[in-house]
Formats: C-alpha cells, structure tokens, sequence
C-alpha cells in the first residue's frame, strides 16, 4: 500500500487507487505524513484540522480522530505504516516506497549525486516530478495545511523544474526545454531564473524578436508589480541578445546543482513565499511550434459544423470564437443564472472573476449552451469569447502544455471575437483592460482546468467549463457555479421540434411530434440529429417518421454523410474514456437491470462505482435514490453486448 500526497491524498495499492473524502481524519493523516517519521505535536495537528479557533473538545476529538484513522489504516489494509502516540504528539512511519513525497525526495537527492552524468540526472528528476499527479491536497480542507504546506512543496517542485530546464539547455535541447518554461513562468511570473532560462532558449532557437518581447514582459511586471528592475543576470542577458553575440555553455545563469531539500522535521508553521499568477501583461507565450490539426466535423448546439482553423504565425492554434447556435431553444433557468453572474461581473470590477461549471451526460447540449451564452454575453465581454476544446478530435484529453499554449494565446490576442467584431485579431484584451469570457469545452479532468484559472483571473476574465464529469474536486478547490444539465421536458423537446422544423408541420401532427420527440429519450442530440434527418425528408409525415424511426431508433439516429456524428459514436466514444472495469459495470447495470436500481441489484458492483459512473454522466439520478440509465445508453449498451457475443460465438 502507497500512500499519495502529492495530488488528491489517496491510498493506492498496484493499480487500485481510493482518492479520500474530505473528512477531519483525512486532514489528520495530510498532516501526519507531511512530516512522515517525525513528532507532530497534538496542538499543530488540533489546529491543522480544526484550524486556529479550536473547540474546547479538540484534544480528545483528534484522539477519536486518531482511532478511525487506525480503523481505516485495517480497512485497506494498511500494514506497512502505523501511527504512533508518543509524548506531545504522534508519529506515522513511511518509506520512500510507501509514501511519493519521500520517493520524490529520495529520486531528487539520487539525481544530485548524478550531477556529473547530466543525462542521467535528466532521467532521474523526470521521474521523480512524474510522481506530481495533479492539485496538490485538493480533497484535504485545511486552511492551516493550505497556508503552511502546499507552498512549500510546491517550491520543492519548482526547484527540480528549474534544475531539469538548465539540464535541457545544457544538452542543447532547447526546443524541449521551451515546452516545460511557457507554462511555469506563466504560473510564476516573479521567478526571474525562470523567465531567464525561457529567453535563453528562445535566441538558442533563433526566435530573437521573442525572446526580446519577453524580457519587455518580465520587466514590466517586475516593475508594475513589485517596483524593482530586472536582475543583473537578466539585463546582461537582453544586452547580449541585443548585440546579436553568441551564449556561452554558461550564459543566462550559472548550472548550480540543486541545494539539499528539506528533511521531514522541519519547523511547524515554516512559510515559503507564493509567486502570484501572471498578471494579464505576461500572459502571451510566443507560439509553440504544434502539428496543424486536421478540419474535422464537431457540433456546436448538437449541430454538424465544420470549424475553421487557422493558425498564428509561428504555429499555435488561434482559438475559434463562440458563435450563435440555431435555433438554440430550453434551457431558460441556466441561461438566466449564468448571464446574471457573468453580466454582475463585468459590471463590478472589483468581482472574483467566476468559473461557471456546464456538466451532463453526452448529447445533452453542454457546448450549445456554453456558446449561446457566450454569444449573449458578447457586449459585456468586448475582449472576446474563444472556446478551447480540451480534447482532441478522436477524444483523447490534450496534453495540460498544449491546451494552456491555446489558452494563453487566447487571452492575450483579446481572443477570438466573433463574427462582426470590429477587428478580428486587435488589440490584446489584457492589454486594453477588455474582459474575456474563455470558454474550455469538453473538459476532462480538473487538471486541465486548474493550471489556467489564475491566469484567466490575471486577464479579467471569466470561465465557462464544459465538462461530461462532475469535476466536483475543481469545485472544492477553486469554487465555481454549478450547472448539471438534464434531458429536455417533453415541451422543451416539443419546442425544439416547432423552432427546426417550422411550426406548420409540426402543429398538423402533434401527437406524432410528441412520439418522436419520446423516441429520442428527449436527448438534445438525438433531436437535432432526428431533425436534421426530417429537414432532408420534407415529404415525410411525422405519423410515419414515427413508424420508420421506431423500427432501429439507434441506427436512425445517425446522419448519413457524417458517420462521425450520430447517437452511437458519441457515446462509444463517451464509454471509451471509462476505466474498463467501469465500462464493464456500466454493462451490466444496462443489460441487467429494470428501469431503476440500486448497487444491490448488481452482485459485485459497489455504490463508489455506480457514483463514479453518475458523475460521467451515464447513470442517472443516484444517491440517495436509485440509479437509471437513458433508454438510448440501455439500448446501445445492449447492442454492444449482443455483437460481443456474436463474434465470440463465431471465434
């Protein structure tokens, strides 16, 4: 059993993980392996869970703590580590195999001694920040932690990532090295050594103009921000590159090997300074060179589009600009709260800049609802609406470096305005204070999202984040509004029908309208597919569209010069982003069970799995009530099984 802190505290054992709930014995367990193999006095752990006003019954609380946390250690059991009373505190015993803070810090110590083998050393300090998997303590709600702990750790992380760029640069991989620096001095802007090594690769690549901007941009900071001016280093660095001279092996800095990092003991209550978020003038990375992506087919309202990519002038994506969606209709409730809260926070500019969370099953008309407002938002957003898809075009999530290059770009160009904008491509919206509304579609996982917000915040911007999973771990973290959208009502789905396909032909046949729009489980994409395909049919009567669609709904639910937009490839493609031992309960809640269950119905399934699957967006409804499944997921999920044993059968 290992022991994870550096991310979500989680128990993993091999490739089981259990992520912990946010509970005061998870807090006392953050605290205790934070300073793994030491005392911590009961009074910093009292005040790590409690935080500084305590009540007078905390010391025998943290004992009743201390015994559900043992009750927990046999739970999962957890044998190698105990936690141990000693007097004025406990102790936990962990090793570098049971604990990755430990690991990391044993990996880092090891690539010290290599120091006369760079590529070793290399090797080394990437593995050990691959052992990093995300925010750091995000399900530990702890105040007193947050303040002491997280900087410091987080300070121990950038010491390794600096010392892996002077590595890079030394080995003459400066193109590599780029790819690790756009993003940490965008995170740490005061980090000067940082902004040094980014302008020294820059002119090591040829990109003297870029690297000039961007001590144009460190210096403005450092004065606006702080009042001082660059450091000796620094300015001696942009006189050589103005000179057009040639870098030593040792320009831009002297390859120190990395000080000795901290033991376990250190002092309770140790601060690490925090380096704030770049502000909005530093937020424009020169372009990283990127594959061109491909045109492909995508839906914006559940409508087939083809977006139009372009490409800045150095290679990084030039986000595409929210658009209105047609005959966008339902979804009044969301609309109204999210325009009010966007509308209160460009009105006030002294409003923490929101993150309006869009979540749901797949179909349900996530992205048309983030564009609509988008696009209603327009005039209290001058600096521009860009959407940023965070996957791929065949689903995969885009790797954090790539997606926060477009993001960036995004905001410090002013975004990407919409169509009838007076200038297209103007003045940065950062720049001239105009505020931007990103929106980040097709979410995956809260990691994607974290590492932006503070930049988007430094942009006076806002966020709108589409996402099938619930991302309630962002939401603890960094807050936000909720909106967890839900199937049309029948007169949402009716409604829709009237918009498409002209009131006319849908009022002559109301009670077949009604049919179809059933037949559709009222999913937003099965309608608009369902329309498109009556739109193309104008001769067709919706009495006996109802005949045809009912014989096979799933395969008419598909449109048949787009094979890659239809019912069925949405959620193979939902379904594929599952964990397998997920994809294969979700088969056995479809293909086994009634209308409504519970994780008793399911012999070997657990109410953890059957939440996990809810907050993809495949089950429906859920604790403290039963479970159900859409009848379109029910019935694909059964087509599936029956061509699985089809081709067993045949094998």
């Amino acid at each position: 059993m290992r022991f994870q802190l550096l991310g979500p505290l989680t128990l993993a054992d091999g490739s089981e993980a259990v992520v912990l709930p946010p509970s005061k014995p998870t807090i006392l367990l953050a605290a205790l392996l934070l300073r793994a193999n030491s005392v911590v006095s009961a009074d910093y752990l009292q005040r790590a869970v409690w935080g500084e006003e305590q009540p007078a019954t905390a010391k025998a609380a943290l004992q009743t703590c201390v015994l559900r946390l043992r009750r927990l250690f046999t739970k999962h059991g957890v044998t190698e580590t105990s936690i141990e009373a000693v007097p004025g505190g406990y102790r936990i015993t962990a090793e570098p195999h049971t604990l990755d803070l430990l690991g990391f810090r044993d990996q880092v110590r090891r690539a010290v001694l290599l120091s006369h083998d760079p590529e070793t050393e290399l090797c080394e300090l990437k593995d050990a920040l691959s052992l990093w998997q995300g925010a750091l303590l995000a399900n530990v709600r702890s105040d007193v932690l947050h303040r002491d702990e997280v900087p410091r750790l987080a300070e121990e992380r950038l010491r390794s990532v600096e010392r892996v760029c002077d590595l890079l640069l030394g080995l003459g991989r400066h193109g590599e090295a780029l790819v690790e620096l756009w993003t940490a001095t965008r995170v740490y802007p005061g980090h000067e050594r940082l902004h040094e090594q980014l302008i020294e690769a820059l002119y090591r690549t040829g990109r003297q103009t870029q690297a000039l901007a961007e001590y144009r941009r460190v210096k403005e900071f450092l004065l606006d921000e702080l009042g001082v001016d660059p450091s000796p280093a620094l300015q001696q660095l942009e006189l050589t590159i103005l000179r057009g001279e040639e870098l030593g092996p040792g320009a831009g800095g002297v390859r120190a090997t990395l000080p000795s990092l901290p033991g376990a003991g250190v002092v309770e209550g140790a601060m690490v300074p925090v380096l704030r978020p770049a502000p909005a003038a530093a937020l424009v990375p020169a372009p990283v060179p990127t594959p061109v992506p491909t045109p492909v087919v995508e839906t914006v309202g559940d409508v087939p589009v083809v977006p139009v990519v372009s490409m800045a002038s150095a290679g990084t994506p030039v986000a595409a600009a929210a658009r209105p969606v047609p005959n966008f209709t339902g979804r009044e409730t969301e609309t109204a709260a999210m325009t009010a809260r966007l509308t209160a926070y460009a009105a006030d500019p002294d409003r923490h800049p929101p993150t309006v969370l869009v979540s749901g099953a797949p179909g349900v008309g996530k992205s048309a609802l983030a564009h609509h407002v988008a696009h209603l938002m327009r005039d209290a957003f001058p600096g521009g609406r860009p959407v940023v898809r965070a996957t791929r075009p065949d689903g995969e999530a885009r790797p954090a470096a790539e997606l926060a290059a477009e993001a960036y770009a995004a905001l410090g160009a002013g975004g990407a305005r919409g169509a009838g904008d007076a200038g297209s491509r103007g003045s940065a919206g950062s720049a001239d204070g105009a505020r931007v509304l990103l929106v980040l579609d097709d979410v995956v996982d809260a990691d994607q999202v974290r590492p932006l917000l503070p930049a988007v915040a430094q942009a006076r911007g806002a966020v709108i984040v589409t996402s099938r999973m619930g991302l309630a771990g962002l939401v603890a973290t960094h807050g936000g509004w909720v909106h967890r959208l839900s199937v049309f009502t029948a007169a949402e789905s009716y409604a829709l029908l009237v918009s498409v396909l002209g009131a006319e032909r849908v009022e002559a046949e109301p009670e077949a309208a009604r049919r179809l729009a059933g037949q559709c489980g009222h999913l937003p994409l099965a309608l608009r597919i369902l329309t498109a395909r009556l739109l193309t049919r104008p001769a067709l009567s919706l009495g006996d569209a109802v005949d045809w669609f009912g014989d096979d709904p799933l395969a008419r639910l598909a449109l048949p010069d787009t094979p890659g937009l239809s019912v069925t490839a949405v959620l193979d493609g939902a379904l594929a982003r599952l964990d397998p031992r997920l994809s294969e309960a979700f088969r056995r809640a479809a293909t086994g069970t009634g209308s409504s269950f519970t994780a008793d119905d399911l012999p070997g399934t657990t109410e953890a799995v059957l939440e996990r699957l809810a907050d993809a967006g495949l089950l429906e409804d859920g604790p403290p009530g039963p479970y159900r499944i859409h009848e379109l997921l029910r019935a694909h999920a059964r087509r599936t099984d029956q061509e699985r044993i089809r081709r067993t059968e045949k094998v």
